[in-house]
C-alpha cells in the first residue's frame, strides 16, 4: 500500500506540473499558455457582448434558450479554469512556498475575482435569486481581465520608472524599447473598436435593424468617438518625444499634419460637426465619414506600410503610367463624343459625360448603360477596348513587382540584422522578441523564421563563430553544433558550406610554405591517412600551372 500511495504521489505530482507548464507557465514559450489566456480573454468579451445584448428585445425574447446555453457553458469554463488554477497553485513560484499554497492563491485578488464571477450561480441552487440580478452579476466577469491587464501595467511601470509623464504616454501609444505588453494591448483595443464602430455604421444603413436599435447605435457611436478623441489628444501631446516633432508647437503641427494623424482627425470630426451645427444645417450626410475610421487599421498593418513604401519608391514610374492612361481616357472620350453625340445626345451629351463611358471601356468593365451605335463609334470601342488591357495592367504590374521587391529587400535586412545578433554566436531574449516583432510584420510564418535563423547560424557558424581571442568559445562551439545538425538535415547547404572549407584550404595553402607543408604531411604522427592524403592533393593542385589561355 505503501508503494501504492507512493506511486500515485508521483503520478498526482507529475500530471499537476504538467498542467501548470502547458496552460499557466509563461516561462516555457512552447506551450499553450497565451492561447489559454488569449480564449479566456474572448470568452469574457463574449460575456459582456451576450449581457448587452440581452437587453436588445428584438435579439433576446426569440433566442432566450440560445443566451441560456451560452450562459451554461461560459459558467462551466470559467469554472475549470479556477479548479485548474487551484489545482496547480502549488506549482506557481508565487505561492509555492506558502504553507499552504493552494489556500494563499484562493485568497489573491485574481482568484477572488474569479470566484464571485461564478460563485453566485452555485450559490442560487441552494438559495433562492433575482434572475436578475444574477444576470447583472455576470458584469464581474469583466475583472478577469485584470488578469491580463495588471501584469502588462506594472511591467510597464517598471520599464518608464524614470521617465516623464509625457513619455509614458508616447510610449502607450507608440513602440517603444520601454512599450512592453500594455502597449500592444492599447493597440488591440483601439483595433477592436474601430471594427465595431465601422460595423455598427453599416447595419445603421439597414432600415430594419436601425429601427429597433437607433438609440443604442447613438451610444455606440458616442463611446467609440470618445475613445478615438483620447487616443488622438494622447498623441498630439506626446508628439513631441518623437526627436522629429520637438517643437512644442510647431512639431506637434507638424504631426497633425501627417496623413495618419489626419485620418484620426476625420474619424472623430463629423460628430462634433454634426452635434454642435445641428441646427444651422442638415449635416447628416457627414456620417458617411465616420468609415474613415477604417483607415485607422493602416497604421497596425506592416503590408498597408510596405505598400505606401513601395508606391513612393515606383511613384516616378507610376507618373508615367498615368499620364498614358488618362491621355488615352481623354482622347478616347473625345472621340467618343464626336462620333456619338449626334446618334445619342442624351448619352453622349458632353466631354465629361464621354469620360465615363471611356474609363469603363479602357477597364473593360462593360457596364452596358452607355455604349456606341455608330460604326466610327463602335470601332473606337474596340481599340480603346484592347489597348485598355495592357494599358491598366501596366501599373497593376508595377506595383506587383515592387511589391515582390520590396519584401525580398525587408527579408535580406532581416537577414542581416540576424547577422548581427549571431556575432557572440546566441540569440538573447530581447532579440528573440526583436526577431519574432519583425518576422509578424513581415508576415513570415513560424517554420519559415526558423529556416532563416537555421541559415543564419550556419553562415555565422562558419565564418564568425571564433571568439575575441581567436578560438572558438563555448557559444561558438554550439552555434557549429546546430550548424551541422542542420547541415545533415539539407544537403544542398551542406555542398555550399564544402566548397567554402574547399576554398578557405586553398587559400591557406598558397600562402604556406610548400615544402613545410609536404614534410607536415609525410610524417604520419602528424595526421591522418585522410588528412596526408587530403593535403598532398592540395599540394599537388597548388603547385600546377594554369594553362594560357587563347587570346
Amino acid at each position: 500500500m505503501n508503494l501504492q500511495s507512493i506511486s500515485l504521489s508521483s503520478l498526482n505530482l507529475h500530471i499537476r506540473k504538467r498542467v501548470f507548464d502547458l496552460f499557466f507557465n509563461h516561462q516555457i514559450k512552447a506551450n499553450y499558455c497565451n492561447q489559454f489566456e488569449r480564449f479566456i480573454t474572448y470568452m469574457i468579451v463574449l460575456n459582456m457582448a451576450g449581457l448587452v445584448l440581452e437587453h436588445i428585445p428584438v435579439f433576446y425574447e426569440t433566442r432566450e434558450h440560445l443566451f441560456h446555453i451560452f450562459d451554461v457553458v461560459s459558467l462551466a469554463i470559467f469554472s475549470i479554469e479556477y479548479v485548474l488554477r487551484v489545482y496547480v497553485a502549488p506549482e506557481d513560484p508565487a505561492f509555492s512556498s506558502a504553507k499552504y499554497p493552494r489556500l494563499a492563491y484562493c485568497k489573491s485578488p485574481f482568484a477572488l475575482i474569479d470566484l464571485v464571477s461564478i460563485l453566485p450561480f452555485y450559490l442560487s441552487a441552494f438559495f433562492e435569486a433575482d434572475l436578475r440580478i444574477l444576470r447583472a452579476l455576470r458584469l464581474l466577469r469583466l475583472l478577469k481581465l485584470f488578469r491580463a491587464l495588471a501584469p502588462a501595467f506594472n511591467e510597464f511601470l517598471e520599464l518608464n520608472k524614470d521617465k516623464s509623464y509625457r513619455y509614458k504616454i508616447y510610449a502607450l501609444v507608440n513602440e517603444t524599447p520601454t512599450s512592453g505588453n500594455l502597449h500592444h494591448i492599447f493597440d488591440m483595443f483601439i483595433v477592436t473598436w474601430v471594427i465595431v464602430s465601422v460595423l455598427a455604421v453599416i447595419f445603421e444603413s439597414v432600415h430594419s435593424i436601425s429601427y429597433h436599435l437607433h438609440s443604442e447605435f447613438i451610444i455606440l457611436d458616442t463611446i467609440a468617438v470618445v475613445i478615438f478623441s483620447t487616443e488622438y489628444i494622447m498623441r498630439i501631446y506626446s508628439a513631441p518625444e518623437d526627436p522629429k516633432y520637438q517643437a512644442w508647437f510647431k512639431g506637434r503641427l507638424r504631426y497633425a499634419c501627417r496623413p495618419t494623424s489626419i485620418i484620426d482627425f476625420m474619424a472623430v470630426v463629423p460628430f462634433y460637426l454634426e452635434s454642435l451645427l445641428h441646427h444651422l444645417f442638415d449635416l447628416r450626410f457627414l456620417r458617411v465619414f465616420r468609415l474613415m475610421r477604417l483607415l485607422k487599421l493602416a497604421r497596425y498593418s506592416g503590408a498597408t506600410q510596405s505598400l505606401f513604401t513601395v508606391i513612393q519608391r515606383e511613384w516616378p514610374v507610376m507618373k508615367a503610367a498615368v499620364f498614358i492612361l488618362l491621355l488615352l481616357v481623354m482622347l478616347a472620350a473625345c472621340l467618343g463624343y464626336v462620333f456619338e453625340h449626334e446618334a445619342q445626345p442624351d448619352k453622349f451629351e458632353n466631354i465629361p459625360q464621354a469620360i465615363y463611358w471611356s474609363v469603363i471601356t479602357l477597364a473593360s468593365v462593360g457596364y452596358g448603360d452607355i455604349s456606341p451605335i455608330t460604326p466610327a463609334g463602335r470601332a473606337v470601342t474596340i481599340v480603346i477596348a484592347l489597348l485598355g488591357i495592357g494599358i491598366f495592367a501596366i501599373p497593376a504590374a508595377i506595383l506587383s513587382s515592387a511589391l515582390s521587391d520590396q519584401l525580398r529587400i525587408e527579408r535580406e535586412r532581416m537577414m542581416n540584422e540576424l547577422y548581427h545578433m549571431l556575432e557572440d554566436g546566441v540569440i538573447s531574449a530581447d532579440e528573440q522578441e526583436l526577431i519574432e516583432a519583425e518576422a509578424k510584420r513581415l508576415h513570415l510564418s513560424q517554420g519559415e523564421l526558423a529556416r532563416l535563423l537555421e541559415k543564419a547560424k550556419v553562415e555565422m557558424g562558419v565564418e564568425h563563430a571564433p571568439d575575441a581571442k581567436g578560438s572558438k568559445g563555448p557559444k561558438a562551439a554550439a552555434a557549429s553544433e546546430m550548424s551541422l545538425e542542420f547541415l545533415s538535415k539539407h544537403p544542398e547547404l551542406a555542398a555550399e558550406q564544402l566548397k567554402i572549407t574547399i576554398s578557405k584550404l586553398q587559400q591557406i595553402v598558397s600562402v604556406s610554405d610548400q615544402q613545410e607543408l609536404g614534410k607536415f604531411a609525410d610524417n604520419p604522427s602528424n595526421v591522418t591517412a585522410l588528412q596526408s592524403n587530403v593535403l598532398k592533393l592540395l599540394l599537388q593542385h597548388s603547385g600546377a600551372k594554369e594553362p594560357k589561355k587563347d587570346a
